[in-house]
């Protein structure tokens, strides 16, 4: 339970709320996103000599990938809980602004109004990335304030976004949109057609901002905001209180990165405990915080019970390789009582993720797949022996569709919610990742494991995916059989 503070006059609700029935409400909503929206790119690979034309390392890239960032990034954490977006930010006419709309616009429950501006260059954050450890990041932007002309456009596109959502988030990353009396204009305008302003500001003058339902600080924000010190949660609660009381704000949320969040609003200050497991990187919590609240308060939660799963939210995040999101499975797995095994089974992006995780602690993965639908004395061995010869062990797990075309009509015995169950209950098994293809070479191809594990009735070159394990550096390993189990001839014999 959260504790609470000297002077708050907010006791803890008894019996807790249904934490779980209030992530389920986050996909019923809808919230319009106004920002700077960037492209982030990564460029991943690895560092084995110094360059001789300078002391610097010379990075030798195996993959590239680029995503929505800083708005786009709000946007990105509420399509991972299916709520639906209407998005509104500003482009430059070049190749980043291209892909940036490309990939805003790829995103399912999205309605994207990316304005262009012409001769504007797109803010790009490039990130090059080696074992795990940023090297080097690399800045492009344009942050000149946008013209009278096309703040108007934007405007009203705004006004119009505002009637047709439930709540208004403004991620302000300082890059010209919120330029002037800009924010003051949206705020103004949602407060006319009834709807609640969330702001992740930036800057020193936060009087840009009065008004605002939330406000959502960092902890360094807030001291440079109003001069104050920060250093305890007494420290924290006055400086608050005073940003609160000099622009009008409903309530301020201060990210507080491993140490959580404090809450101040009408009802006095709440702090909550950080929820963080393990931190690997804090970057793009912030944009999750404030997804996960607007999403919320979107669904009609009260204030302490969406802050506290965006607290949630952040802890999932800040386990993660770069700006990531919290899934609504993930959120529904952090806050379940149940836990255990069923923790292990995931979606594809986040065994990605995870084998990331892992690869940056050092680890080595190895994978394997099939039906497994009968799971018998053979398949044990196999999967024992596969996790012997690495350190994390990834199941790649055909889907039920997927074993009716490899197997018939009749197949599988098990559906695949069951198959996933029993393979999550194994000591040797770390992930399990259902995937829908009739071969797992998309699923290999998005984990890059190290080790690469099948039966020894295979060949190495007949082992889907070992061209590509190879290739990064990887190999194949072929398990010993245990003679004398067949999930087909059993399903023979109970047939029989």
């Amino acid at each position: 339970m959260d504790s609470i503070p000297p002077g708050s006059d907010r006791l803890p609700e008894d019996p807790p709320p249904d934490l779980i029935s209030a992530i389920r409400r986050l996909s019923k909503t809808s919230v319009l996103v106004i920002g700077d929206v960037m492209l982030d790119r990564y460029a991943y690979g690895e560092v084995q000599r110094i360059s001789p034309e300078a002391p610097v390392p010379i990075l030798t890239v195996e993959r590239e990938t680029a995503m929505p960032g800083g708005a786009g990034n709000v946007v990105r954490n509420l399509t991972a809980i299916n709520a639906a977006v209407a998005f509104v930010a500003v482009v430059g006419d070049d190749q980043a602004g291209s892909d940036l709309t490309g990939l805003v616009g790829g995103q399912p429950g999205v309605e994207p109004w990316l304005l262009v501006q012409s001769g504007r260059a797109t803010t790009v954050k490039t990130r090059y990335v080696a074992n795990g450890q940023q090297l080097l990041r690399a800045d492009q932007e344009d942050a000149r304030p946008i013209p009278a002309k096309l703040a108007e456009r934007m405007l009203r596109i705004a006004r119009d976004g505002m009637v047709a959502t439930s709540i208004t988030v403004l991620s302000d990353y300082g890059k010209g949109l919120m330029a002037g009396n800009v924010a003051r204009q949206l705020i103004e305008t949602a407060h006319q057609t009834g709807r609640r302003v969330i702001v992740d500001p930036k800057g020193l003058d936060y009087s840009r901002y009065a008004g605002a339902d939330i406000i959502t600080p960092n902890r360094r924000e807030l001291s440079e905001a109003t001069g104050m010190p920060i250093s305890t949660e007494a420290e924290i609660v006055a400086a608050a209180r005073v940003l609160r009381d000099a622009h009008g704000f409903g309530a301020v949320l201060v990210t507080r990165s491993e140490d959580g969040m404090t809450l101040l609003d009408e009802h006095g200050a709440h702090h909550y405990p950080a929820e963080a497991k393990e931190v690997f990187d804090v970057s793009g919590a912030g944009d999750t915080v404030v997804a996960t609240l607007a999403a919320g308060l979107a669904g009609g939660l009260e204030l302490p019970v969406a802050v506290r799963l965006a607290n949630v939210a952040a802890g999932i995040v800040v386990g993660k390789i770069g700006t990531a999101v919290a899934r609504e499975s993930e959120l529904m797995a952090a806050l379940s009582p149940e836990g255990g095994a069923l923790r292990k089974v995931v979606g594809r992006e986040a065994a990605a993720e995870q084998v990331e995780r892992w690869r940056r602690m050092g680890y080595r993965t190895g994978f394997t797949n099939g039906c497994f639908d009968l799971l018998h004395p053979g398949h044990v061995h196999l999967l024992e022996q596969a996790r012997a010869a690495c350190d994390r062990l990834v199941v790649g797990l055909n889907s039920d569709s997927s074993v009716r075309r490899l197997k018939g009509p009749t197949r599988p015995v098990q559906p695949e919610a069951a198959r996933a169950a029993v393979l999550a209950s194994l000591a040797a098994v770390d992930l399990v990742c259902v995937f829908d293809e009739d071969t797992p070479l998309e699923l290999i191809a998005a984990l890059r494991p190290e080790l690469l594990v099948k039966g020894a009735d295979y060949a190495v070159e007949d082992v889907v995916g070992h061209e590509m394990v190879e290739g990064w550096g990887g190999r194949v390993m072929l398990a010993q059989l245990l003679p004398g189990h067949s999930t087909t001839a059993t399903v023979a014999r109970l047939r029989g």
